[in-house]
């Protein structure tokens, strides 16, 4: 079953009175260990992809070999951001973390946007099904540690318990010690809660390109061609290209505005960046930052202060007599969720 639109464009909320949490979103630069958001990991396919695929960028050479079930796709991806967000809310409390995690499905189906129906179950599992049975040669790095040997994004899963009327109800999740690596070196950005709402695997794929890129840049550009390559899709480039214009015309990406500019190029811009700078817009302390860090570890500070100042104008672009305190105010609410 699809997700209902709204006048947005997006799928709707499915659980509008949910407490969610902000989502951590683990990625993997070559530098930084953000991977999954650097390399296209996951398939784009609605139907079962069971094509291998080898892609090399900058050095990095990345072979997925999928299973009989085909490649996890990138809605997949969603259980493993789910455990990823737990494990860094765990991590920023103090607490012990370990790879295996004991989850509840309801929890994880409304934490991602989904149903909560019989077949919404019954496709969790076949999602743990392709994401254990996904295999990963590669040479890049998470937390410092290169990674030679072929792995599965999730080491094995298990239904603990079922109810009455067979709904799964309780998981245990063992996690790669690839990605647990990630989460501990906290090579992580957060997510706009409306990535779950995005309906289209190519959205969700642009989307997670131009969070990793962005940072703390005002815009990004990349060729359509390096895009293509990037997202990892299977289109010939014509139709890519295609489908990257309907997406400047829906303008449905979280948090980005997209536009073409001569030279066979695409652009993203952060929205909350566009703020125009006035004798009134607030400016932040070094000082300031620095305590952001520490309030939010694991969190790009400058993405923060982006989100901060739209914030900010969208209230009325209020006065502030000090500004420090009341963007660490905010990050304190933020972190909370």
């Amino acid at each position: 079953m699809g997700i209902p639109l709204t006048a947005d464009g997006l799928g709707s909320v499915r659980h509008p009175t949910a407490d969610f949490f902000v989502c951590d979103v683990f990625g993997s630069a070559l530098k930084d260990d953000l991977a999954s958001m650097e390399h296209p990991l996951f398939s784009l396919s609605t139907r079962p992809d069971r094509r291998i695929l080898s892609y090399e960028h900058n050095g990095t050479e990345i072979t997925v070999t999928p299973s009989v079930k085909g490649r996890a796709t990138i809605h997949d991806k969603d259980i493993l951001i789910f455990c990823t967000s737990q494990l860094m809310a765990a991590l920023n409390a103090g607490r012990a973390i370990s790879r295996t995690l004991h989850l509840t499905a309801h929890d994880l189906l409304v934490a991602t946007n989904r149903d909560t129906s019989g077949d919404s179950y019954a496709r969790l599992r076949e999602a743990f099904e392709r994401l254990a049975g996904t295999r990963i040669t590669t040479n890049l790095a998470t937390g410092g540690v290169e990674v030679t040997s072929g792995f599965g994004l999730i080491d094995s899963w298990e239904i603990v318990r079922r109810s009455r009327g067979g709904r799964m109800v309780s998981v245990t999740v063992t996690l790669s010690e690839w990605l647990f690596r990630a989460v501990c070196a906290k090579s992580v950005l957060t997510l706009s809660r409306d990535y779950f709402r995005l309906r289209k695997p190519l959205e969700r794929r642009i989307y997670e390109l131009a969070r990793k890129h962005c940072g703390r840049q005002s815009a990004w550009r990349v060729s359509v061609a390096t895009l293509h390559k990037k997202s990892g899709s299977a289109a010939p480039l014509r139709v890519f290209r295609a489908a990257l214009r309907r997406m400047i015309t829906d303008a449905h990406l979280p948090d980005y505005e997209m536009s073409e500019i001569p030279g066979d190029t695409m652009q993203f811009e952060r929205r909350a960046a566009v703020v125009e700078r006035g004798p009134d817009t607030p400016v932040l302390s070094p000082d300031a930052l620095q305590a952001a860090k520490a309030l939010a570890p694991g969190h790009d500070v400058y993405a923060l202060e982006a989100d901060w100042l739209g914030w900010w104008a969208q209230s009325g672009r209020k006065r502030l007599s000090a500004p420090d305190k009341a963007f660490l105010g905010w990050v304190k609410s933020r972190i909370k969720g």
